[in-house]
């Protein structure tokens, strides 16, 4: 049976509101109130935004949020490609967040649909911790970043606080994975991946990596 976290993201009415009220109030959930987690995710975004001529892939999604920002300003034959597995927030995406450069396709992070080395950019971002047996789907992001290019995550980590008992057991019944600290560095760099970075803020993480050239 399909998680809570699954049924949701498949639910047109909360894809809408998804942007405008759910992604804000919950990124201000990891930071237990504070703008810690806010202010690296838009360093981030400003980071990623920027000038130039490359191909970036952001897997999961959703509403096309990080996609549509992400191609503002390309040039060249840059591109932003978005895939998600939901219908309902690739729609809102086609019609909140479509812009010259970005694009949208339905595809299961698991079997990525591009070929090995073909993106220079690759992110996953507040996503893979609602994505079922996610540690695959690393994998996958990496198999189609080119030599040389980037692989950027976003996404849950234990901290004292989500150890607690019954928070893992209430999170897992949700559809909700707590990754432990070193679970996704690890996976990185089991797969190749050099120059592997790891910021923790809140209950949240962010991972950079490189595929080496």
């Amino acid at each position: 049976m399909d998680s809570i976290a699954q049924q949701m993201m498949r639910n047109p009415v909360f894809s809408r509101v998804y942007e405008q009220l759910w992604r804000p109030v919950f990124t201000r959930l990891f930071s237990l109130g504070g703008t810690g987690t806010a202010d690296v995710d838009r360093a981030l975004t400003a980071y990623l935004s920027r000038p130039g001529d490359r191909l970036v892939l952001d897997v999961a999604c959703g509403p096309g949020n990080y996609t549509r920002r992400f191609a503002e300003n390309l040039t060249g034959d840059g591109r932003c490609v978005g895939i998600d597995f939901s219908p309902t927030m690739l729609s809102q995406a086609a019609r909140t967040n479509q812009s010259r450069r970005s694009s949208y396709v339905r595809a299961d992070a698991h079997a990525i649909p591009f070929s090995d080395n073909t993106f220079d950019v690759v992110t996953c971002l507040a996503a893979l911790y609602l994505i079922p047996d996610p540690l695959p789907v690393v994998d996958e992001l990496l198999r189609v970043t080119r030599p040389g290019g980037e692989v950027v995550i976003f996404t849950s980590v234990r901290t004292e606080l989500s150890a607690l008992p019954g928070v893992r057991q209430v999170a897992g019944f949700s559809g909700y994975h707590i990754f432990d600290r070193h679970e996704i560095v690890d996976r990185l760099r089991a797969d190749g991946a050099e120059h592997v970075e790891q910021t923790i803020t809140g209950q949240g993480q962010y991972v950079f990596a490189t595929k080496p050239s």
